[in-house]
């Protein structure tokens, strides 16, 4: 298990790498018996040097739940992540220089009306909590390089996870709907990029139902004594696979009857 001061030197390295546009190297490559576990203690140092800072926590993101992604990171289950204030941006430009090497992904948000918390928790749970749901552009991000400098070897999951699952922005935007007002797994998106359709996807993809993974992040902060806090909001998971964005790049995520919004990297 990481030490409290190994977590903290190691979050340090994200967040210089976050600021500087500067990957580091892989923590699982220099530190080879590091766990998940350890990955979740250095992503909530991160969270707790931000937040020391002045940030504020807005929600959660849930990664990897997708089978064929579980499978490529050898887990069997989703990761998760922290959402704060400074992630959240309006459709329209946003600001490159904020992003080392940003993917778009498409995604649900729950926000929530009520808190979700305890061991068992169902998918009518997540719906009972639920205030709307609304289309949502996750933008990820790798502050810890993709690929080993010396090895070419893949990052693993514990290094995804430590830097706070890769999350770095939140485009919400379309409608917002009740959860019981449309049939979820059915809501689909098209992500076009300068005019292209680039990926297409059914919120299915995301373990059936986008809810479950809500209701799998609720427990899953349990053992750690927290819980989902009404006004959050949960990105769901995505249901495309990440698609790399450079400055200039136009984007369109349309969701059908649930609407439809515009961004470029500027």
């Amino acid at each position: 298990m990481f030490s409290p001061d190994l977590a903290r030197q190691l979050a340090a390295e994200l967040h210089r790498s976050e600021r500087t546009r500067v990957q580091v190297e892989h923590f699982s490559r220099r530190y080879p018996g590091m766990t998940v576990e350890d990955g979740y203690t250095v992503s909530r140092a991160w969270v707790a040097m931000k937040m020391a800072e002045g940030r504020r926590v807005r929600g959660h993101k849930i990664g990897l739940t997708s089978r064929a992604m579980q499978l490529a990171s050898q887990i069997d289950e989703p990761d998760y992540g922290t959402l704060l204030d400074d992630m959240f941006f309006e459709p329209g430009p946003i600001p490159m220089q904020r992003f080392i090497a940003p993917r778009v992904e498409v995604e649900l948000a729950f926000v929530l009306d009520r808190r979700l918390e305890g061991r068992e928790i169902g998918l009518e749970d997540v719906l009972d909590a639920t205030a709307y749901v609304t289309p949502a552009i996750e933008i990820i991000d790798a502050r810890i390089e993709q690929f080993d400098r010396h090895t070419r070897a893949m990052r693993k999951v514990q290094d995804t996870i430590s830097d706070n699952a890769a999350n770095a922005g939140v485009i919400l935007g379309g409608r917002k709907v009740r959860p019981r007002e449309v049939d979820l797994p059915w809501c689909g998106a098209i992500l076009r990029q300068n005019g292209n359709v680039e990926e297409t996807g059914l919120a299915a993809g995301v373990q059936g139902h986008p809810a479950i993974g809500v209701a799998w992040l609720a427990m899953k902060l349990a053992p750690w004594g927290e819980c989902l806090q009404a006004g959050e909001v949960v990105l769901a998971g995505s249901f495309i696979r990440p698609v790399a964005a450079r400055a200039g790049d136009r984007f369109e995520a349309d969701y059908g009857r649930l609407g439809h919004f515009e961004f470029a990297f500027a």
